[in-house]
């Protein structure tokens, strides 16, 4: 029997490391195999906010590659897979993104599930947004990307940054089509 295809996760350095770890757990538990692409800036902001190597986040994932690995099946179009998110998304790697530079595994992955038009989640994290970034993210999103910035839903009440970041993580397996339960939607139960 054939393994079933990952869902690709790259985390770049930008702030939001523990939306990614959450993402990675979820995806755990949701028995959902992962392929994961660290990229070298993300590593110290793992340890910084998440408390984390690159490397502890292996027990998370069924296979983990170097951003420096261009052999990896991630990097071919030929290889299925059944989405990728980039989980905090940095302003560089969204501009690579777009502007079609793949040099490195992550934004070669990307720029693959781009051109096999299968979904790419890009979680930017950056405030206020700098008019570079919202022109590459706009120029993403006509190419079919979504871009799911790390907005809280205040509707929900969240009570702890645990909650926020739930959602965040739970808002991105819903576009990768994961089911979870890492949020209750609006009014959800309601009649």
């Amino acid at each position: 029997m054939e393994e079933q295809p990952p869902i690709v996760v790259g985390v770049s350095g930008a702030s939001g490391a523990p939306i990614a770890v959450r993402v990675l757990e979820a995806l755990r538990d949701a028995r959902v195999p992962v392929s994961l692409v660290v990229s070298d800036g993300a590593r110290a902001v793992l340890a910084e906010e998440a408390g984390r190597s690159d490397r502890e986040l292996d027990a998370l994932v069924a296979h983990r590659y170097a951003d420096s690995d261009f052999t990896a099946p991630i990097a071919s179009g030929s290889r299925r897979t059944r989405g990728m998110v980039v989980v905090p998304c940095s302003d560089t790697t969204a501009a690579k993104i777009a502007l079609g530079l793949a040099d490195t595994l992550l934004t070669r992955a990307a720029l693959v599930h781009l051109k096999e038009r299968r979904p790419l989640v890009l979680v930017p994290r950056e405030t206020p947004f700098p008019t570079t970034l919202l022109e590459h993210l706009a120029s993403l999103s006509r190419q079919g990307v979504v871009i799911l910035p790390p907005s809280p839903a205040y509707y929900l009440h969240p009570a702890t940054v645990e909650d926020v970041t739930n959602f965040v993580a739970g808002k991105v397996l819903d576009h990768l089509a994961v089911p979870h339960e890492l949020y209750r939607g609006w009014k959800a139960g309601a009649a």
